[in-house]
């Protein structure tokens, strides 16, 4: 698809797709030029009505919204679903129309990295390596790495995310504040469906008994949620036992943390913290995660 294939919509319209670099950066000076300030929601692909919530407060917050549909190779590692995961890029500009967005910046891979996987990288860090970076080792590192990438490409105002991803949320502020980045980091509640079931873009390889038994991850934070009050050790052993009523579902980890350091709380802690859990329910690796309070 053609840098000028369609019309930028400030409102209501199509957005515009571009594929470079140069082209998105020439489309966003001219907004600036016109006194626009813009926000930006990337993501990659696949888009859902959780996607379509971050555009929605993206829209609120600045003139121009810019969306980007990017699988980003770096963050997937070996045996993960990389070729597996959806690329809809028809679908998704069409579920963006009349959204408020503006353009849609879908490069590829050799457009995002000329020379190979990007030599220089940025580190997530101790909490980089736990919970998701515990399985899914370099993943955090490879986001964070195109999250640099696409801040400097688009260079907005403010960039949306969403909760779903917390510990993603945590290392892309952390990653803003060190390197002191010129952006507000904007985040947006979970989307659920009726049954409590976040919304996911791997959501889709879920056959009807794995969709019914994945519910279990919204089930073991509320068990987790309730028995908050009698502190860590009862909400983290009610979170597991939750797990045992689903034999379809296999835990990968249960953990509660401390929201301000994202390590796990002591058993003797009390107040806020954020509960996160994934599990794998047939082929599929989903996650979550929930505020509780510690008594």
């Amino acid at each position: 698809m053609n840098d000028a294939a369609r019309t930028p919509a400030g409102g209501g319209g199509t957005p515009e797709v571009t594929a470079t670099i140069a082209g998105l950066r020439s489309r966003i000076a001219d907004a600036r030029a016109g006194g626009a300030s813009v926000a930006f929601v990337p993501t990659m692909g696949a888009l859902h009505d959780g996607h379509l919530a971050l555009v929605a407060r993206a829209r609120e917050l600045a003139d121009v919204v810019v969306v980007s549909i990017f699988v980003n190779p770096l963050q997937f590692g070996p045996g993960e679903d990389l070729e597996r995961y959806p690329r809809t890029l028809d679908a998704d500009v069409a579920a963006l129309t009349g959204t408020g967005a503006a353009f849609v910046f879908a490069p590829t891979v050799a457009e995002m990295y000329p020379d190979g996987p990007a030599a220089t990288r940025v580190v997530a860090g101790e909490v980089g390596g736990l919970y998701e970076g515990a399985s899914r080792p370099g993943h955090f590192d490879g986001m964070l790495t195109v999250v640099a990438k696409l801040l400097n490409i688009v260079q907005p105002d403010a960039v949306v995310f969403g909760q779903k991803d917390a510990q993603q949320v945590f290392l892309v502020r952390r990653m803003v504040r060190d390197l002191d980045l010129p952006v507000a980091v904007e985040v947006v509640e979970t989307v659920r469906e009726s049954d409590g079931l976040a919304l996911s873009s791997r959501n889709r390889f879920l056959g009807d008994a794995e969709r019914r038994t994945a519910l279990v991850l919204s089930e073991a934070l509320s068990a987790a949620a309730d028995a908050a009050g009698d502190g860590a050790p009862e909400a983290l052993a009610e979170a597991v036992a939750a797990f045992g009523d689903h034999d379809g579902a296999e835990l990968d980890y249960f953990v509660i943390v401390d929201p301000a350091t994202f390590l796990p709380v002591a058993d003797d802690a009390t107040g806020p913290a954020l509960a996160l859990v994934a599990a794998r329910v047939g082929a599929t690796r989903l996650i979550d995660n929930r505020r509780v309070v510690l008594g």
